[in-house]
Order: C-alpha cells, then structure tokens, then sequence
C-alpha cells in the first residue's frame, strides 16, 4: 500500500491543486459575500466532495484510465505529475485553468511519445463534453435563475426571512455541487493510476469499499486538504471575475454546476438512459470551472450583456488552450528525459488491453477482504467522543466567556457609578465651598453695615452732645467758635474716605479684567485716571464722578480730557465707548 501511495503522490498533488483552485466555483462567492464563514463553507465542500469521489467517482476514472491505458507506475507519475505542473504554472499567472484539460493533454503527449493510436472515439467524447457542458451550464443558469426571480417576485418574504431562506438553499447547493465535484474531478486524480488499485476489500457492515475506492477515497481527502490550505485571496472577486454574483445568482449557479456534474459522473443515470434507448453523456471529467463560466453567462444574458466582463472571458479562454498543449509538451519532455538520461525503456506493451469498469469491479470483488466493522464502530465512537468533548469544553469556554464578559461590565459599571459618585461629592463640596465663601462675604457685609450705622450713631451722639452744649453758652464768641469746630467734624465725616475705599475695592473685583488689562496696557495713568475709567465704565455721570473723586465737574472734564491723552485716543474717538471696549 505505501509503494501505491509513493506511485500516485503525482495524483494527489494535482489533487491538492484541483482543491485550491476549483473548490472556489463551489463556495467562494458565499465567503467572499458573508453568507457563510470559511470554515463551515470548507467542511461541508470537503465532507461532500469526499463522499461524491468514493460513492459515484469510478465512472470518470475508468472512463480516463481507458484513454491512456498506463500499465506503468512511472508513466503515470509522469502524466499526473506534468498535467499538475501545468495547473500550479497557470494558477501562479492568474489563469484560468482545467484540471480535466491538462490531465487530458498529458495523456495526449504520452501517446505521441510512444506512437500509439489515439482512441479519437473516446478523445472525442472529452472533447464534445467541453463544450456541451458550459452550453449544458449556460442553459441551467437561465433556467434556473428565471424560475428564482419569478419565486422572489411571486412571494412576498420579509428581508431576514429570505435571508434565512437563502443561507439554507446555499448550504444545500453548496453540498451538491461538491458532491458532484468529488465525483467528476476525482477521476482527473486517479484516473490513470486505476491499474494499480490495491487488492483489498474493506467492509464496513453498512457499506464496502473495494481497492478502486480506497484509492478514491485517498484522492478525495488530497481534495479536501486543498480547501484548507489554498490561498485566501483566490475568493476575491469570486463572481468568477465575469459577471458580480448576488446571493440568489450564486444558488442559482451552484445548483447549475452541480446538475451538469452529476450528468457527466453519474453511473446510474449513464445505464438508465441506455437501456431506454435514450442518448446518455459520457462518464468524463469536465472543469467546473466551465460549467460556472456557462451558468453565469446564462445569468448574464437575462440581466444584460453589458454587466459580462468580456476581459475576463478573453484570459479563461486563453487558460483552456493553453493547458492541454503545455500538459502535453511537458509530458513528452519529462518522458524524454527519463528514456535518455535514465535509459528507461518506455514502450506500449502490445498485450496492453483496457480493462473495462465491469472488469476492474471483478477484479476488486476478488479482492482480500478485510472486516472494518469493529474498527470502524470503534473509528465513529472516538469520533463522537472527541466531538462530545470538543462541544462540552467549547460550552464551557463560552460560558466562561460570557461570565468573563459580564464580570467585566459589572467592573465598569462600579467604576464609573463610583467616578459618579466621586464626581457628584466633588461638585457638592465645591458647591458648599461657594455657599461658605458666599456666607462669609454676606456676614462680613452684615458686620460693616453693623459698624458703619453704629459710628453714624456714634457720630450723630458727638453732635447731638455739641450742639446742645453749644445751645448753653451765652457768651457769642465762643459759641461761634465752639460751632466752627463742630462744623470742620461734619465736614471732616462728609468725606466717606472709608465708604469710598471699600467702594473702589468692589469695583475692582468686579471689573477685574479691565482694571488688570488697564494696568498692564497703560501702565503711566494714576490711580486717579484708573479710577476716573472705572467711574466711566459705570456709566456716570460728570456730577456725579465729581461727588465721588471730591472734585468740580469741570475738573471731571479736565480730568476726561488728559485720559484720552494718556491712552492715545484720536480726537473724532469717543473716550466712553474706548473704555468700554477693553
């Protein structure tokens, strides 16, 4: 079995390669539009395409082991291993390219090497398939997608309904399609290695897989490894670079591409058809890529020609000649080397006969069987241990997750109720610290009010006491002096000096600013010119700026006029409105 293995390594390549490249026709437009992540998109393609290749892949692999006929193990290494350097060359240049071509090509070249007739009945077959299936495609897309829009348009659904609805009509298209990708292009990877199948039967109680089957199971899972190790950047663009794919076109192509495959893979529809006597397509490998090309050009047509990038068209159709005839230069080089370098005889063998898919089926019923029914419950019991497990600790892992998560947002809310809080004692405090300041000014204004009217008292006692002393004195002389004296007292307290001062002291801390920005802009005027502006800017009047500074009105006048001189106001500029504006 490990000698089978080293000799089809070639085939598994190219089937890791058809994997990277093809598998994006089946689920790259899902992807790239959100409908589905990749790891759901790539387990249920890898799943499907693993079941199409061992339950319904050994119609296209017989079909291809018929058109070569390889007896050798090196030849066939040779052919898959050239038709999988043309696929990894045209996928490094961005081309499209048919793994079903270049195996093809491949054969072709090997054929030309050893001057051997080619079977053109079944080289014909491949190629009336080429190009019957994107036709087949083209014809499905518009079918399918007319019978689509006229669902959508005929029922009322509501947006997340039908956005339901469409994730679960991809899911099953996507199934399909890969079932039938794994039953079509699994013949592109064991094909021409079917004459070294295994002499085993594995029997697993429900079902049984002989040599040619194991074989395709092999190829089937180097598929599926493809889908998790290709490039993430080939589902960019994934409407096939033609047309741009909405979600309902992309179900409408997949399911397109699955019903072709299934025409060319399909063993049982392939004998029904015969034995009514109706026409059945042949059982070869067709690129998918192809039929997609068909389904969306169909789609295309509907919604109009000028949305199709012909561009795009141009290098597919550039990728499709390009294949078959580089795989066979390949093959006739590499098989050139081998004979003259390695001195290998590379002959047909006359005795060389095809062996039909009948044959190849008795030759595996003789098979040695081996019974997998224990191993296999004991395989499918891990299985659902390891998944049991697996969902257990993932339940576990979420729960922990969302507590996490909840613990967090517990720990914010305390701390910003308590930044909150903090906030609010804070603005409180600063409140109180007002209300306190404010209460003190009152009760400071309180005490001098209190202060004030009881020197006034004080004062008006004094002369109340003279002027009734005075009234006592007969002598003329002396009262006259005694009411001179008494007079200078009055005129002594009519001067507010202490009313004042406090007054000016209120005016500053209320006009702050201006007096700051007078002092440090003008700093020549003196406090008489600072107080005459402050007087100004409280809009008195002459009289009574004069009242307050002690001075005559005119003196106010005189005082006015050498401010705008210190402040360099021009003659037409009011000094009034100059204040105001500092």
């Amino acid at each position: 079995m490990i000698q089978i293995l080293i000799y089809i390594s070639s085939g598994l390549f190219l089937g890791w390669l058809l994997g990277k490249n093809d598998t994006v026709n089946v689920f790259g437009s899902s992807v790239s539009s959100k409908m589905l992540d990749f790891k759901k998109a790539a387990f249920i393609a890898s799943f499907f395409i693993i079941i199409g290749a061992i339950f319904q892949g050994s119609g296209t692999a017989t079909t291809l082991h018929k058109l070569g006929n390889v007896a050798e193990p090196i030849i066939a290494f040779t052919i898959a291993l050239s038709a999988a350097i043309v696929v990894l060359i045209l996928i490094k240049f961005k081309l499209p390219v048919s793994t079903s071509q270049s195996i093809v090509g491949s054969i072709i070249g090997w054929s030309i090497f050893i001057h051997s007739e080619t079977d053109w009945d079944l080289l014909s077959d491949f190629i009336l398939s080429w190009i019957s299936a994107p036709i087949i495609g083209l014809i499905l897309g518009i079918f399918f997608f007319v019978i689509m829009r006229w669902f959508l348009k005929r029922t009322k659904i509501h947006l997340i309904q039908l956005d339901s609805w469409l994730r679960i009509a991809l899911v099953i298209a996507i199934s399909l399609s890969a079932f039938g990708l794994g039953a079509n292009n699994i013949g592109n990877v064991i094909g021409v290695f079917a004459n070294f199948t295994p002499n085993i039967l594995l029997n697993f109680g429900i079902f049984s897989l002989n040599g040619l089957q194991v074989l395709l199971l092999i190829g089937g899972i180097s598929i599926a490894s493809g889908i998790y190790t290709y490039s993430w950047r080939s589902t960019n663009g994934s409407g096939f670079g033609i047309l741009s794919l909405a979600p309902e076109s992309t179900i409408v192509v997949l399911f397109a591409q699955a019903a072709v495959l299934f025409i060319f893979s399909s063993s049982w529809l392939y004998g029904f058809l015969k034995s009514v006597g109706l026409p059945a397509m042949p059982l070869v490998p067709i690129s998918s890529t192809q039929i997609v090309v068909g389904a969306v050009l169909g789609i295309g047509l509907i919604k109009g020609a000028r949305e199709i990038e012909y561009k795009t068209l141009g290098s597919i159709g550039l990728g499709w000649v390009t294949a078959p005839i580089l795989a066979g230069f390949i093959t006739y080089s590499l098989l050139s080397i081998l004979q003259k370098v390695f001195d290998l005889s590379i002959v047909l063998k006359t005795n060389q006969i095809p062996l039909s898919g009948n044959q190849l089926q008795k030759i595996a019923d003789q098979s040695f069987h081996i019974n997998m029914i224990f191993p296999g419950i004991l395989f499918l019991s891990i299985i659902f241990i390891l998944t049991f497990i697996f969902v257990f600790f993932q339940q576990q892992k979420m729960r922990l997750k969302v507590e996490k998560d909840m613990l967090i947002q517990q720990n914010q809310l305390y701390f910003s109720e308590k930044a909150m809080n903090e906030l609010e004692m804070r603005t409180i405090s600063i409140e109180n610290e007002a209300l306190n300041a404010k209460l003190q000014a009152k009760r400071k204004e309180f005490m001098d009010v209190a202060l004030n009217i009881n020197e006034q008292r004080t004062f008006l006692e004094k002369i109340s006491s003279g002027i009734n002393d005075i009234i006592k004195i007969t002598e003329h002389e002396e009262r006259t002096e005694r009411l001179k004296e008494l007079s200078i007292q009055v005129k002594q307290r009519m001067s507010f000096s202490q009313e004042k001062k406090e007054f000016y002291v209120q005016i500053e801390e209320i006009h702050k600013d201006f007096h700051m920005k007078l002092k440090t802009t003008f700093p020549q005027l003196t406090d008489l010119e600072k107080r005459l502006a402050g007087l100004m800017r409280l809009n008195l009047s002459n009289k009574e700026i004069s009242s307050l500074l002690n001075i005559s009105p005119k003196s106010v006048e005189v005082s006015k006029y050498r401010l705008k001189k210190k402040l360099k106001i021009e003659k037409e500029e009011n000094l009034k409105s100059f204040i105001n504006n500092i």
